[in-house]
């Protein structure tokens, strides 16, 4: 199949993944997930042979426990029953603003990680080429502790199955403004893991990590790769540090598949971060990833959502964009009246009427140049920190 042909791509949905809530006006809000499935459907872009939904199912305790401490997931558990002891999750990372205790939350984060699974297995069981997951990629999970929204960490529970099941080399590709700090804690020694992350840099977001000095440990020493933005990156700067790094990583990893978080709140109107893409960066991103998996990992390539706290007027139109580019089918550009008008009516707020932000839709930041030296330099700084690294993998850099 050439790579200007459409490629057999699933989405991974069913309305049982929207149970992930909170409470009324937490950041993590589902309606971003059911209205980007609305949009992407009544564009027309899903439900024919090429292009299936896949329904999930839940992950099973053998499944979590690939990652996740059997202490903490029965710890999970017992805070989901009704009435439960919400004091003793603070020891868990539970019962926080980020990560409130709610009842069910096991049941309905388990669904989260089973769609990310069956993403896998379509995958790497030669159904489709490539998966999306909108519901997954929370990434900042860690083994015995919940954080940043996230319980269970349905990323690193797939990597892990398709490293048993497959035996696969995995590249994880993490464009998230949060720093994918689970993922890469996870792996952190693992070589046959590469996790590459690009990220506000921590000195001014959550989880405040993701540094470039942030290498990896023992055998894993190179295998985790941080580029930390500058605050008010735009696409230019964002683009140009992705395109520097990711194709030559891959060429000297050589992965057999690309797991690809996709978060979407480097967005400029996202309200958590202080990033200044377009929704266009996110189309152009995976377009980059989808020609890498093509090279080098047969075009295999699992994406989830993430981030993203512009409900409405940013995450819909984000994510069809990042769901065109997987299919290989460019989305058309005008967002449909009917869906227009429901989110009108829904939210009370007037959502953009084309996908692809509009040049000079926002003012460039007043420190444009500086930021972009400064990310240039810090590109710099990564390569001549992996260089030597990679160039002992055996190809060069």
């Amino acid at each position: 199949m050439s790579d200007s042909s459409p490629s057999p791509t699933a989405l991974i949905w069913d309305d049982a993944l929207a149970g992930y809530r909170f409470r009324s006006g937490h950041p993590m809000d589902p309606r971003r997930l059911r209205l980007t499935v609305e949009l992407i459907r009544s564009l027309g872009l899903v439900g024919d042979a090429p292009r299936p939904v896949l329904a999930p199912r839940m992950a099973t305790e053998e499944e979590l426990l690939l990652v996740h401490t059997r202490e903490y997931v029965e710890a999970v558990k017992r805070l989901s029953a009704p009435g439960a002891d919400v004091a003793e999750g603070r020891a868990w990372g539970l019962g926080t603003e980020d990560t409130p205790v709610v009842e069910g939350m096991h049941e309905k984060t388990a669904w989260l990680v089973g769609g990310v699974l069956v993403a896998a297995e379509a995958v790497m069981g030669g159904r489709v080429r490539r998966a999306f997951a909108p519901a997954g990629g929370l990434h900042h999970a860690m083994p015995a502790r919940a954080s940043g929204f996230c319980v269970y960490n349905d990323l690193a529970v797939a990597i892990r199955w398709m490293q048993r099941e497959h035996g696969a080399r995995v590249m994880y590709v993490d464009v998230d403004a949060h720093h994918g700090d689970g993922v890469q804690e996870v792996f952190y020694d693992d070589p046959e893991v590469l996790t590459v992350s690009f990220h506000e840099s921590g000195l001014y977001l959550f989880p405040s990590t993701g540094f470039v000095d942030e290498m990896g440990a023992g055998d894993g020493y190179g295998y985790s790769v941080n580029v930390p933005l500058d605050v008010h990156t735009g696409d230019a700067s964002w683009l140009a540090a992705f395109e520097a790094l990711v194709p030559a990583l891959a060429e000297a990893f050589r992965p057999d598949v690309i797991v690809l978080q996709c978060g979407c709140d480097g967005h400029v109107l996202d309200p958590l971060a202080h990033l200044r893409a377009t929704t266009s960066l996110y189309e152009r991103l995976v377009e980059i990833v989808v020609a890498v998996a093509e090279e080098h990992c047969e075009g295999r390539v699992v994406a989830t959502g993430g981030g993203g706290y512009a409900i409405y007027t940013v995450v819909p139109r984000a994510w069809t964009l990042v769901w065109g580019a997987l299919c290989g089918v460019p989305a058309p550009d005008e967002v449909p009246a009917r869906w227009l008008e429901a989110v009108r009516r829904e939210s009370g707020q007037d959502v953009s009427p084309v996908l692809r932000d509009p040049p000079g839709a926002f003012p460039p930041s007043a420190r444009r140049e500086e930021v972009e030296a400064n990310n240039a330099r810090m590109v710099q700084e990564v390569r001549r920190r992996v260089l030597p690294l990679v160039t002992g993998w055996g190809l060069a850099f």
